[in-house]
C-alpha cells in the first residue's frame, strides 16, 4: 500500500525542508512537494495530512544497555528520588523484593543529595531493611552500595582481597557497602540470574520506553548485563521477540567481553560484526576501559583536582587492551571502547594504533564511547586515526557542574571538544548511555546545541562547541547510521531508505534552543508502521 504523507516540515538530512513523503513497504519512495507527492496516488492510496509538524528520521541513540534499561523500568526507580538521602531510601522501602528476596534499584547520584554529598553506606541501607539484601546502583553504573545482609549474603569482610580495576571501600577498618567499577561485578554475581522470559519482558519495556521516545535504532551493550547469563540466552531473547514482531528498535549489539578466551569464543561461533538480521545485529568488541568522573573512578593521567590522593580506576592494563583490541581487529570486528578518562584514552589510542599496524584494516570505523576527558594531542591522535566517536551530549547536564572542580581548568579547558573533533574530519554519533541518562534524544540534541545545563543555570560550557541544530540532528540519526555501516538503509529520509521517522509536535530548526527538550513526541514508525502515538496524525 502506498502511504502519502504531506502538508509537513521535513528534515530528510538535509536543507532546505521538504513538504511530503511516500512510504510504501516499508521504504519511502518519494521525498519533496506537496503537489508532487499528492499527484502520485492512485486508487488505493491513503493520504495523511500531517498538519504542518514537523518529521525526521528515528533517533538512533547509538550507545546504552537495553536489558539494563527495561530491568531499571520494573526496579526502585532512585533517578526520580535523589533530591536527598532520605528520598533515596524512602524509595528503596517502597519498592518490592526482587529475584532472589534483593531489593533492587538504579539512579542514585550523591552530588545532588541536599542532606551530604557521600555515597550511601551498609549502615544507611539497613534503615530500609536488616533481613532483605539490598543492591542500589549509582547512575552511572561505576558504584553501587548495599547494606549488611547483602554483605553477609556475599561473604565479604575486612580480609577480602580488594579486585583489580575496582575497589571495596573501606571504612573504620570494615567494607562501608560502597563497590566501585569491576567490585561490583562481586555484589551482581550473587543476585540471581533472570530466565529468558524475563529477559524478554525487559525487551519489551525497553522496547516501548525507546518509542515513545521517538527512538528506532539503537546500539546496546547487553552481554554484560548480568553475569550468570551467557549471551546466547540474550541472542535467544532478541531474535524470538523479533520473531514474533515484537521487537520495535533496530538493535546493534556492543559486544561486551573483557577475556580473551570468551572473545574469540564469540566470534568462532561465527559472530562478527555486521552477521545477523534486519533488526538484530553483532556489532563492534565493546569493552569499559575505566570508570566514571562522578564517582571519580575515571582513569586519568594526574590526580583529582578535589581528591589528590586519586587518579581513577583502569579496568585493563596496556597489554590486556592490546590483546582484545589487536584480536578483534585481526578478526574482522568493529571496536568501540569506553574512554572517560584521559590516561585511559592513552592505552586506548595505543592499542588501536598497533593493531592497525599489524592488520591494516580499510573503513574499520573503530569508534571511542564518551571521549571525555582529553588533551588536544589525544583529538589530533584520533583524527589521524580515523576513529568514530560515540558522544553522550546529555551528560553536560550533570557534568558541567563537576568538570573543573574534579580534572582542574587545564584538563576542562580541553575535554568535551566534540565539536573540534567534528572540524578535524571524526564522525561523531550521539546517545545516552541509558539507563545512565533517559534516552530522551530531544533534551540530548538540547544540551549538544546549548553547552549548558537543561535547566539553562549554567553559562555555556566551552561555547565554542556548540553544535548547530542541523549537527545535533544528525548526530542523532545519519551519523548513529554510519557507526553501524547501515547508512545507505537508513538514517536519512530519502528514497530507498528504511522507513523509520518520528513525528514531533514543533519545528527545532525553529524553536527556542531552551525549549528544544520541550517538543512533543507525536508518533514513531519503524518500517512505515507505527510503534508509538501520542495522538494520531
Amino acid at each position: 500500500m502506498k502511504t502519502v504523507y504531506h502538508h509537513a516540515a521535513v528534515y530528510t538530512g538535509k536543507l532546505p525542508l521538504a513538504q511530503a513523503f511516500i512510504v510504501e513497504e516499508g521504504k519511502f519512495t518519494f521525498v519533496g512537494s506537496n503537489a508532487e507527492a499528492l499527484s502520485l496516488r492512485d486508487d488505493s492510496s491513503v493520504s495523511i495530512d500531517l498538519g504542518g509538524a514537523f518529521v525526521c528520521p528515528g533517533f538512533h541513540d547509538s550507545h546504552m544497555h537495553l536489558l539494563n534499561y527495561g530491568q531499571s523500568l520494573s526496579t526502585a526507580p532512585l533517578a526520580e528520588h535523589t533530591s536527598s538521602r532520605r528520598q533515596m531510601l524512602d524509595c528503596l522501602a517502597a519498592a518490592p523484593a526482587g529475584r532472589g528476596g534483593w531489593i533492587l534499584g538504579r539512579g542514585w547520584n550523591q552530588d545532588y543529595f541536599t542532606d551530604g554529598n557521600q555515597m550511601p553506606t551498609r549502615w544507611e541501607l539497613d534503615t530500609v531493611s536488616e533481613t532483605a539484601p539490598i543492591c542500589a546502583v549509582r547512575a552511572c553504573g561505576h558504584a553501587l552500595s548495599v547494606n549488611s545482609k547483602a554483605l553477609e549474603v556475599l561473604g565479604i569482610t575486612a580480609g577480602t582481597p580488594q579486585p583489580g580495576g575496582g575497589q571495596i571501600v573501606m571504612e573504620g577498618g570494615v567494607p562501608n557497602g560502597v563497590f566501585l567499577d569491576s567490585a561490583a561485578d562481586m555484589v551482581l554475581a550473587a543476585i540471581p540470574a533472570p530466565g529468558k522470559e524475563d529477559l524478554k519482558n525487559m525487551l519489551r519495556l525497553g522496547c516501548k520506553a525507546l518509542n515513545a521516545y521517538g527512538v528506532t535504532s539503537i546500539q546496546s551493550d547487553d552481554y554484560s548485563t548480568f553475569r550468570g547469563v551467557p549471551w546466547q540466552a540474550v541472542n535467544e531473547a532478541y531474535r524470538e521477540l523479533e520473531e514474533a514482531g515484537e521487537l520495535t528498535v533496530r538493535v546493534y549489539e556492543q559486544a561486551n567481553f573483557p577475556q580473551l578466551s570468551a572473545l574469540a569464543e564469540f566470534v568462532e561461533a561465527g559472530n562478527v560484526t555486521g552477521t545477523g538480521s534486519g533488526r538484530f545485529r553483532i556489532g563492534p568488541l565493546k569493552l569499559v576501559g575505566d570508570g566514571a568522573l562522578g564517582a571519580r573512578t575515571a582513569f586519568l593521567s594526574r590526580p583529582y583536582a578535589d581528591d589528590p590522593s586519586n587518579r581513577g580506576l583502569s579496568l585493563f592494563s596496556q597489554e590486556d587492551f592490546d590483546a582484545l583490541i589487536g584480536y578483534a581487529n585481526a578478526h574482522g570486528m568493529q571496536v568501540a571502547i569506553h574512554a572517560i578518562g584521559d590516561a585511559c584514552l592513552d592505552r586506548v589510542l595505543n592499542s588501536i594504533e598497533k593493531a592497525l599496524a599489524e592488520h591494516p584494516r580499510q573503513n574499520h570505523r573503530h569508534g571511542i564511547v564518551h571521549c571525555q576527558i582529553t588533551r588536544p594531542d589525544q583529538l589530533e591522535r584520533i583524527a589521524g586515526l580515523g576513529l568514530h566517536v560515540y558522544a553522550q551530549s546529555i551528560f553536560l547536564d550533570y557534568d558541567i557542574h563537576i568538570v573543573t572542580p574534579r580534572v582542574g581548568k587545564d584538563l576542562a579547558a580541553t575535554s568535551y571538544r566534540w565539536k573540534t573533533l567534528m572540524d578535524k574530519g571524526v564522525t561523531l554519533s550521539n546517545g545516552s548511555d541509558c539507563p545512565v541518562e533517559l534516552p530522551n534524544a530531544l533534551a540530548g540534541i538540547q544540551c549538544a546545541v546549548t553547552r549548558t545545563d537543561l535547566r539553562g543555570s549554567t553559562a555555556p560550557y566551552l561555547e565554542d562547541e556548540k553544535f548547530t541544530v542541523q549537527q545535533a540532528l544528525d548526530s542523532y540519526t545519519q551519523a548513529g547510521a554510519y557507526a553501524s555501516f547501515e547508512e545507505s538503509v537508513k538514517g536519512r529520509i530519502s528514497p530507498g531508505m528504511l522507513a523509520d521517522f518520528v513525528i514531533l509536535g514543533k519545528n527545532p530548526f525553529r524553536s527556542a534552543p531552551h525549549s528544544i527538550q520541550d517538543i512533543p513526541i507525536l508518533a514513531t514508525f519503524l518500517e512505515g508502521q507505527a510503534v508509538y502515538c501520542r495522538e494520531k496524525p
